[in-house]
């Protein structure tokens, strides 16, 4: 079976237009409006180990991973250009940590500041996560600026717990409690061929859902909430913390391309099949619940009071990502890119300051201001302005660093395969030789690709939304077979070779199963990958009358002030007989309006105002 790879990260680098233009604004403003936010909250402050009880910004268990985050973002931006600056607050981080590691290897804020005495001892408080993303930022820095410090200290720290949990067995509890360092560890091996590495992977990948010693919080008092409930290669369906639950599926997905190992696969293709046919909002969100930031059951996605955190959609792209390593089929990818452009960026601000952690597809700012008139017996309702700090903030450094690495979605390889998963204008450095792509994606279905000489060959991706496709070599027109979501080219390659791929992009309207009450008669607004909402502030308020027509045709604007291309359509609104009428009889009469829809990302960047994803429409 031909087998896939990534392309190292420093092998990608994106060069213009949208993604680029995201990371402009990471390097300019996202990532030092974060680490000013972290400094505030004393999260940077905490390495100085100073803290005692009764003293202000008492660190949290999972202070670690957010330092280690923003830390893992700045590398990947450092990677690209280096500035000095940065460079110097991360070194600054660093020998803090070397300061304070202790000389056994361990290293937490919480446990050595608050509980010594409580290490490794409660599964449930994420210190294997925080070392997994120390790991992942010290891989990362290392990578970008070619210091081994940091690398080398999280070394240690990975050879304190292979001994503790895989040799001696001597911690409270068995595996990771908040998955993460299985993705690490991965990562670790890939950058050291240290097979050590890849055999703590194993043993906590194999070890999930066999340890009666793995015991969750007792509020939610199932082990479904943290993967536990079954060995892995038998769960089927996505159960519990759903940002928990993609990591841990992400690191499946590592173990079984890494070891080719079936059962592992077909537990990961049923996973993802549930989530992307039962459980996935048309954003790409998932966790629908705030109890437990969970999955609940089929079909169950409420739209005002959608959890959809954040990271959880960067933890199904994450997922995503691997099962295209594993196997080019255009699902993967598809659902990649529907959490990326709408789950993940509607959780940023345009400028990359400001956060949303949850993600609704529906919003009344009077139906949440006055839940807060009742602080001790409200109901669970998201905030309707973005924010540039939470108490828990694991999505903004968690944005961040995918922003600084998009362009790891773009390609994987084989030894006679180069496969195109993501358009994006960048240059790449494949096994062939050198790649340039060229787009306006998502706004433009028109993708180049210049290839380098030789004989090898190229699949791209034609993604589900798209009906009508033309494919060019050198301005002749070719009819490849779409199989599985992707084109395959075998031949070979002169320097300089173009392929031409155009997109059709119409307006389409999408509808959900009858299975999911609330969007039942509703449809929702997409071109491309790209999911459109309606927000007050262009279409007035009551947004849930306003029903667009069937067979209206689209025009486009572009918005200045958002920078995106909206999309108008022809509606009507309700002639109300009377405003101070509470109800009336019911009658036929509407008048024609036009609905304004914006992508969905860009919602809340402007005015408070309602905001609706699934439309009415006109029968």
């Amino acid at each position: 079976m031909e087998k896939f790879t990534d392309l190292k990260r420093a092998q990608v680098r994106v060069t213009g237009d949208f993604w680029e233009t995201w990371k402009q604004n990471a390097r300019a403003h996202g990532l030092m409006s974060v680490y000013d936010r972290f400094r505030d909250t004393g999260r940077f402050g905490a390495l100085d180990f100073t803290w005692k009880e009764g003293m202000p910004n008492k660190p949290h268990i999972f202070w670690d991973s957010d330092i280690a985050k923003w830390i893992e973002a700045a590398a990947y931006l450092l990677q690209e250009q280096r500035d000095p600056e940065i460079e110097a607050l991360v070194d600054e981080c660093v020998d803090k940590i070397e300061a304070h590691q202790r000389p056994d290897g361990y290293f937490n804020i919480w446990f050595d500041t608050a509980e010594p005495e409580n290490r490794f001892t409660r599964y449930t408080d994420h210190e294997l996560y925080d070392l997994g993303h120390l790991i992942e930022a010290a891989v990362a820095y290392r990578d970008a600026t070619g210091k081994e410090k940091f690398l080398n200290l999280m070394l240690k720290y990975a050879s304190l717990v292979d001994k503790v949990f895989r040799q001696e067995h001597y911690a409270g509890f068995d595996t990771p409690g908040h998955p993460e360092l299985e993705l690490a560890l991965f990562r670790l091996y890939r950058a050291t061929d240290d097979e050590k590495w890849l055999n703590l992977m194993r043993y906590f990948v194999d070890t999930r859902g066999t340890s009666p010693r793995d015991k969750t919080y007792k509020v939610f008092d199932r082990p479904t909430y943290s993967q536990t409930h079954l060995p892995v290669r038998q769960q089927r369906t996505a159960e519990g913390h759903s940002v928990r639950a993609c990591y841990l599926y992400s690191g499946m997905a590592d173990l079984a391309w890494q070891d080719e190992d079936e059962s592992l696969k077909e537990a990961c293709r049923a996973l993802f099949h549930n989530i992307a046919h039962r459980r996935m909002y048309v954003t790409g969100g998932i966790g629908s619940s705030h109890v437990g930031e969970a999955f609940t059951f089929d079909y169950d996605l409420m739209n005002r009071t959608a959890y959809a955190e954040t990271c959880a959609a960067l933890s199904l792209a994450l997922f995503a990502r691997r099962m295209s390593r594993i196997e080019p089929r255009g699902e993967y990818a598809d659902i990649a890119e529907k959490a990326l452009y709408n789950g993940m960026l509607a959780g940023v601000s345009l400028d990359t300051q400001s956060f949303f952690y949850e993600n609704p597809l529906e919003v009344h700012p009077d139906v949440i201001h006055f839940n807060d008139y009742y602080a001790q017996a409200r109901d669970h309702m998201p905030i309707t302005r973005r924010v540039r700090v939470f108490d828990c903030s694991c999505c903004p450094p968690n944005v961040l660093r995918l922003l600084g690495s998009i362009g790891d979605f773009a390609f994987t390889q084989s030894d006679k395969a180069l496969y195109v998963h993501h358009y994006m204008t960048c240059q790449a450095e494949t096994a062939f030789g050198p790649v340039h792509m060229e787009t306006k994606y998502p706004y433009d279905g028109r993708i180049l690709l210049t290839l380098p000489a030789g004989a090898y060959d190229v699949g791209l991706r034609i993604p589900g939304w798209c009906r009508e496709w033309k494919l060019e070599k050198n301005g002749e027109i070719l009819s490849p077979e779409n199989r599985d979501g992707y084109v395959r080219l075998a031949g070979s390659w002169a320097e300089g070779d173009q392929l031409r791929l155009t997109l059709e992009m119409p307006v389409r309207l999408v509808q959900a199963h009858p299975a999911v009450h609330e969007d039942c008669g509703r449809v929702a607004v997409t071109r491309g990958p790209l999911v459109y909402c309606m927000e007050e502030c262009d279409n007035g308020k009551y947004l849930k009358d306003v029903r667009i027509r069937r067979n209206g045709t689209p025009s486009f604007a572009e918005n200045p002030q958002l920078g995106v291309t909206e999309i108008c359509l022809p509606a009507s609104r309700r002639e109300w007989p009377e405003e101070d009428a509470l109800y009336a009889e019911y009658s036929d009469a509407r008048r024609d309006c036009t609905a304004v829809f914006i992508p969905y990302y860009a919602w809340a960047n402007r005015e408070e105002g309602e905001m609706l994803v699934w439309t009415d429409i006109d029968r």
